[in-house]
């Protein structure tokens, strides 16, 4: 599995992220992953027929009942729109910065 995760890969992988990674980065990346892949697999091998299902939820008995959800008006679509630094009212959106 590790042979799938050379510097050819972890490349691929930062084209597709768009993102630039030095020679040095690629190797380093590429090391990085093949360990986390080998310890996952080392991981999956664990014994675990003796367990058995843990609870689930908090298990803190000093936690608040959770409070009950009821209904409560929102705010009205115009409102929000005045609010909105760029938004276009006419097609109900909030314009936001592109983010890469």
């Amino acid at each position: 599995m590790a042979s799938q995760l050379g510097r050819d890969e972890v490349a691929r992988i930062a084209a597709l992220a768009n993102i630039d990674l030095s020679a040095e980065e690629t190797t380093m990346f590429a090391r990085q992953l093949a360990d986390i892949v080998e310890y996952a697999a080392t991981v999956q091998q664990a014994d675990t027929t003796q367990l058995t299902d843990a609870p689930s939820g908090p298990t803190q008995t000093h936690l608040p009942p959770p409070r009950q959800d009821s209904p409560a008006p929102s705010l009205e679509r115009k409102d929000a729109m005045a609010m909105a630094p760029d938004a276009r009212a006419d097609a109900g959106l909030f314009r936001v910065p592109k983010v890469l």
